[in-house]
């Protein structure tokens, strides 16, 4: 699963606080946030309570926030990305956006579940840096959505893009590997979002 690369002040963090925001990830989104309390985190990550705080004086505020702000990093400094590699060919730079986002979540889904549930547990202002993050994130879509359809307005185009994103933030929800595999559903989904995409 990809969590955090870096600690609250921006700098990367040890090895072990990542083995331990990563069991918090898991268990905040398997729980809920009031489902879990500090000392699960640490009995589940083999570690002491001054310990835990050690590595994030913030408590679960802190784990969330440096769960949720560097993934909604990865996903701005992505569609940036794809949209520009593909900037004149607006239908590539779609399937790129869509493909992005979808290894991403795939690859993440306890992180999805935080973003769809957790997200107003943060405190007001990484909480704003996250939403900040995500605006940014969609338009990039809207860029690419009215440079491929013609007359598309950039208020239809967020439409569009929350839908898409709908359909692709599913991935948590599913049983993956077991009725239906990884990559087929990736496949999938990527067809449906595509056909979402297009106005018509």
């Amino acid at each position: 699963m990809w969590v955090e690369k870096r600690t609250a002040d921006g700098r990367g963090g040890s090895k072990r606080r990542r083995e331990i925001l990563d069991v918090a990830v898991k268990l905040l989104a398997k729980h809920g946030y009031h489902g879990v309390s500090m000392d699960d985190i640490g009995a589940a990550a083999s570690i002491t309570g001054p310990a835990l705080y050690h590595h994030f004086k913030g408590g679960k505020e802190q784990m969330l926030a440096d769960a949720l702000i560097p993934v909604s990093e990865r996903l701005l400094a992505g569609g940036r990305h794809w949209a520009s590699v593909h900037s004149e060919d607006p239908q590539s730079a779609l399937e790129a956006l869509v493909d992005f986002h979808l290894e991403v979540v795939i690859d993440s889904p306890e992180i999805v579940i935080l973003h769809l549930h957790e997200l107003d547990r943060l405190p007001e202002e990484p909480r704003r840096e996250v939403r900040k993050l995500q605006r940014v994130y969609v338009e990039e879509w809207v860029g690419v959505l009215c440079r491929l359809r013609d007359g598309l307005k950039p208020e239809q185009a967020r439409v569009l893009a929350h839908g898409a994103f709908g359909l692709m933030n599913s991935t948590p929800y599913l049983s993956l590997g077991q009725e239906v595999s990884a990559d087929e559903t990736a496949a999938l989904l990527r067809a449906a979002a595509l056909r979402a995409l297009d106005p018509g």
